[in-house]
């Protein structure tokens, strides 16, 4: 995680937690309250989306539109949003890239990517920096530590920090028009539903990635015998 994300993850954190504390003051319906907490939170939530995805499209590199080449951006995102429905549209005489994500909750994500080297992605002044790497991050529920979901998480943050990460993405997840709807249909809310279904893009938005959506148990190896 960047200096300036935690700066604006800070500030956004600081601004609900205001607007807790002013909402009540400033009206005493609290279902209003409510309704305009939960709009500002969305905005928010949106805004920042958004701009990850912006930067995802420009660490893209994307040195002609030939086939082959659009079949690998595509395939790029896909892998990162796996749950969302992705399209793009080579405009040739532009010499750009035209791409629209879908995601589940009803989200459109849009961009246009420019003909441009993997060099060039860097900037011309060469300082932004290379995403973090994914390492693995293997999670296990407490009533049955012996089935394990592998996750990955970015180096760059620790265990704890990815846990909380997750819990609080689930969290969101539920509350959000996507698990609402699951719940309306009998889908019990549980963390194995929730890691089947959260968009990939979600996820990777606070730095995991799912490797597999169905727990593995876990494997005890015995210690070789001496002959």
């Amino acid at each position: 995680m960047t200096m300036k994300n935690a700066t604006t993850k800070t500030t956004e954190t600081q601004l609900l937690e205001l607007l807790k504390k002013v909402l009540p003051k400033a009206t005493h319906d609290p279902n209003l309250a409510g309704k305009i907490y939960r709009a500002v939170e969305e905005e928010l939530k949106a805004k920042t989306r958004a701009a990850a995805f912006d930067k995802f499209c420009a660490q893209i590199a994307l040195p002609n539109l030939e086939p082959k080449t659009l079949d690998e951006v595509k395939r790029q995102f896909a892998e990162s949003f796996g749950d969302g429905d992705v399209s793009i549209r080579a405009k040739r005489r532009e010499k750009s890239l035209a791409v629209e994500v879908a995601l589940a909750d009803g989200t459109q994500l849009r961009s246009e990517i420019k003909v441009r080297s993997a060099s060039a992605n860097a900037g011309e002044d060469g300082e932004d920096d290379p995403p973090a790497r994914f390492v693995p991050f293997p999670v296990c529920l407490p009533g049955d530590k012996e089935l394990v979901w592998m996750l990955g998480k970015r180096e760059t943050l620790t265990p704890d920090e990815a846990g909380m990460a997750l819990t609080k993405l689930e969290t969101e997840f539920w509350a959000s028009k996507t698990g609402q709807k699951l719940m309306r249909d009998r889908v019990e809310r549980s963390f194995p539903e929730f890691i089947a279904r959260v968009p990939g893009g979600a996820l990777g938005e606070v730095g995991l990635k799912r490797h597999y959506k169905e727990p593995e148990p876990l494997k005890l190896l015995r210690p070789l015998t001496k002959r």
